[in-house]
C-alpha cells in the first residue's frame, strides 16, 4: 500500500501550456490507488480536452459553480478532500488564492478547504520573477500551503529559464509526502533543533572572499522539513532561503545570520547547548587568510601572497561537548571515495550521522534542487538515500533520527 491508497485527490488544472502534463499526473496519482477528481478551469480546457480527464480519472470532469448536481460543489469537494493539488498553478490561480477570491470553481474549493494543499506554478520568468507573484507565493507559504517548483527549463516559444512545471513524478511524490508527513506530523513535537546551512566566507579583503559553491537549499529543506513535523527550529546560516520567496522560511524556524566559518562555530555551539538534534549540513571552509588586507587589493601591485590558517572545526568541538541524548549530524561532500571518506569523518568527529554526497554526481550536490546521499551512522549501519528532491532527502534522514529517538527511549 502506498501513502495515496484510497486518498481523495482535487486535480485541479488552470489554463496554461503546462496543463497537458496534468495529464500525466493524473495517470500516476490513479496508479498509486488515488481517487482523482479533476477540477479544470475554463482556460484549462484550451489547452487539454475534458473527456481526456473524465476517461482517466475517478470521476468526470467538474467545471462549473452552478451547473454541477451537487449545489454546493465547491464546499463537498473541500470538505472531503484528502489533498487538493493544482497542476500547473497559474499566476491567475495564485493570486486569486492567495487574496481569497473565489472567481471559479477551482479558486473556491482551495477557498473552502481544510484539506492540504500543494501548488505547482508553472508560467514563464518573467511572470515567476514577478514582485507580485512572489509575495503571493510567500503569503501561500505562511499559511502553510506546499508549493512544488517551479524548475529551470525550456518554455513556450523556445525560451530558458524558470518557471518550467515540475516533472510529473515530483509532483506525485510531494503529494505522497504531505499526506505522508501530514499523518506524522507531530513525530518531533517538543524537539528543538539545529540546522546550519550555505557555505562559509573567509575575507581575503573587504571585496574578496574564500568561498565555495553551497547554496543552502540541503539545510533549509532539513529546517523545513523539521519543522514541518512540529520541531523548534533554529538556522545559523550565510545565506537567505534559496529561491524566489528569499528569506521567507516555514513557521517555527528562526534564522541567525553569520559570514565565516568563526561566527559560525559561535552562533551554533550558543544555539546547541539545548538542542535535541544539531544537523551540520552548512560547507564550511576548511581554510581562511591568516592576515586579510584592510583595503581592496589591486592587480597593479601584483599577485597577493596569501597565508591560510585552518578554520574551527566546529563538526569535531561539538562532538567533542555533545550532551547526553543529542544527536549530531555531519556532513561530506565528496568528489571520490565517498564512503572511505565520509567513514572517516564519523570516526573522527564524534557524530552519529554522516550525511555524504559525491558533488560530481549529475542533479546532485550543490546549487541542485535534488541530491542523492549515503548516510552513514556510528552503530555501523549504512543507508543509500537514491536521487529524490532535497526536501525528501531530509525526510529520509529525520527519519532515521525519530527512529533512532524511539529506541534509545526504549532502551531506557
Amino acid at each position: 500500500m502506498t501513502s495515496l491508497a484510497g486518498k481523495r485527490i482535487v486535480l485541479g488544472v488552470s489554463g496554461g501550456i503546462a496543463a497537458y502534463k496534468a495529464v500525466e499526473i493524473c495517470r500516476r496519482l490513479m496508479d498509486e490507488g488515488a481517487h482523482v477528481i479533476p477540477v479544470l478551469t475554463k482556460g484549462a480546457t484550451r489547452f487539454v480536452g475534458r473527456t481526456t480527464f473524465d476517461a482517466l480519472a475517478s470521476e468526470r470532469v467538474q467545471m462549473s459553480l452552478f451547473d454541477e448536481d451537487d449545489p454546493i460543489p465547491h464546499t463537498t469537494l473541500g470538505q472531503t478532500a484528502d489533498c487538493v493539488l493544482v497542476a500547473p498553478a497559474t499566476a491567475r490561480v495564485i493570486g486569486a488564492y492567495a487574496a481569497g477570491i473565489s472567481s471559479d470553481l477551482l479558486t473556491a474549493t482551495l477557498i473552502a478547504t481544510r484539506a492540504p494543499v500543494v501548488v505547482c506554478p508553472a508560467m514563464h520568468t518573467e511572470m515567476w520573477e514577478h514582485p507580485a507573484v512572489a509575495d503571493n507565493i510567500a503569503t501561500l507559504v505562511e499559511r502553510g500551503v506546499h508549493i512544488v517548483g517551479p524548475e529551470s527549463g525550456r518554455l513556450a516559444g523556445g525560451d530558458e529559464g524558470a518557471g518550467r512545471l515540475s516533472s510529473p513524478a515530483d509532483i506525485v511524490a510531494a503529494v505522497s509526502r504531505v499526506l505522508d508527513v501530514g499523518e506524522k506530523r507531530s513525530d518531533m513535537a517538543g524537539l528543538s533543533v539545529v540546522v546550519t546551512a550555505g557555505g562559509t566566507r573567509e575575507p581575503i579583503d573587504p571585496v574578496r572572499y574564500i568561498g565555495n559553491h553551497s547554496s543552502g537549499k540541503q539545510g533549509y529543506a532539513f529546517a523545513e522539513e523539521a519543522a514541518g513535523r512540529g520541531a523548534s527550529v533554529t538556522v545559523v546560516t550565510t545565506v537567505d532561503r534559496p529561491g524566489p520567496l528569499g528569506a521567507t522560511v516555514a513557521s517555527g524556524v528562526t534564522v541567525v545570520r553569520v559570514d565565516t566559518a568563526e561566527e559560525m562555530a559561535a552562533a551554533t555551539a550558543d544555539a546547541a547547548k539545548e538542542a535535541d538534534v544539531v544537523i551540520m549540513a552548512a560547507a564550511v571552509a576548511d581554510f581562511r587568510p591568516v592576515d586579510p588586507a584592510g583595503v581592496k587589493l589591486k592587480k597593479r601591485d601584483g599577485v597577493p601572497a596569501i597565508e591560510l590558517e585552518p578554520t574551527p572545526d566546529i563538526l569535531a568541538s561539538l562532538g567533542a561537548s555533545k550532551p547526553e541524548g543529542q544527536i549530531l549530524i555531519g556532513f561530506a561532500a565528496e568528489t571520490c571515495d565517498v564512503a572511505d571518506n565520509a567513514a572517516a569523518k564519523l570516526n573522527g568527529k564524534g557524530a552519529d550521522y554522516i550525511v555524504a554526497n559525491d558533488v560530481t554526481a549529475e542533479n546532485a550536490g550543490f546549487a541542485h534542487d535534488t541530491n542523492e546521499v549515503l548516510v552513514l551512522a556510528s552503530d555501523g549501519r549504512v543507508h543509500s538515500v537514491g536521487l529524490r528532491s532535497k526536501r525528501q532527502v531530509a525526510q529520509a534522514v529525520l527519519d532515521l533520527v525519530v527512529a533512532d529517538r524511539d529506541g534509545r527511549a526504549n532502551v531506557r
